[in-house]
């Protein structure tokens, strides 16, 4: 998993709460090749039936092309629990969500891959959003070592994450990299078991 320290990138304003896994990848992609998945990303809102680009979708527009961060309304990533809707996300090149509120298997699935779930006010993601529609291609830094967020405007706001979600996006480290930390444990346990419970 790649570290996550900070970032300052371009950010795209998605101004429709209740966007769910579905919609950030259709399921009758789910079945494909991960690396086939990458235009499968907001499919049906990006692409009309016959596969043209919708030029009204935000995510078509050059002013936001190279964003990295995501700047929602409330409960982004609602919906089923498919881990892709993550996946795709990054493999499009996003690694931050900032959002009054997320779907809970997206917020932690986010944390599982190296991306940041920022939680902030509501009122104050709405100003936000409001601003990139004005001057698209402005930039948001997010710092995690200090939880901090500066905007458009050049306020910070701070935000809360659990210390071992933090300390595990900072070193890059996912359950299976925390699992084998211990492997030299397991081993000797694995080892003693196999003495003492042959039979198993």
């Amino acid at each position: 998993m790649v570290p996550f320290t900070s970032l300052s990138a371009v950010a795209v304003p998605l101004d429709q709460p209740n966007i769910d896994t579905d919609q950030i990848i259709p399921a009758r992609y789910l079945g494909r090749p991960r690396a086939a998945q990458v235009d499968a990303m907001f499919h049906d809102l990006r692409f009309n039936p016959d596969g043209s680009s919708r030029g009204e979708f935000i995510l078509n527009k050059p002013a936001f092309a190279g964003a990295k961060i995501v700047v929602a309304a409330r409960n982004f990533g609602c919906g089923s629990s498919r881990e892709n809707a993550v996946t795709v996300m990054l493999d499009n090149g996003f690694r931050a969500f900032i959002a009054p509120s997320f779907g809970d298997i997206f917020f932690n699935n986010c944390l599982q891959n190296g991306a940041l779930p920022v939680k902030l006010d509501e009122a104050r993601v709405a100003a936000i959003r409001q601003m990139l529609h004005q001057s698209p291609s402005r930039t948001i830094s997010i710092d995690l070592a200090t939880q901090s967020v500066t905007g458009p405007d050049g306020q910070t706001d701070r935000f809360d994450i659990d210390p071992f979600r933090k300390d595990c996006l900072l070193k890059g480290v996912d359950d299976v990299d925390l699992t084998l930390t211990y492997r030299n444990e397991i081993e000797r346990f694995e080892a003693a078991q196999r003495q003492e419970l042959p039979w198993l």
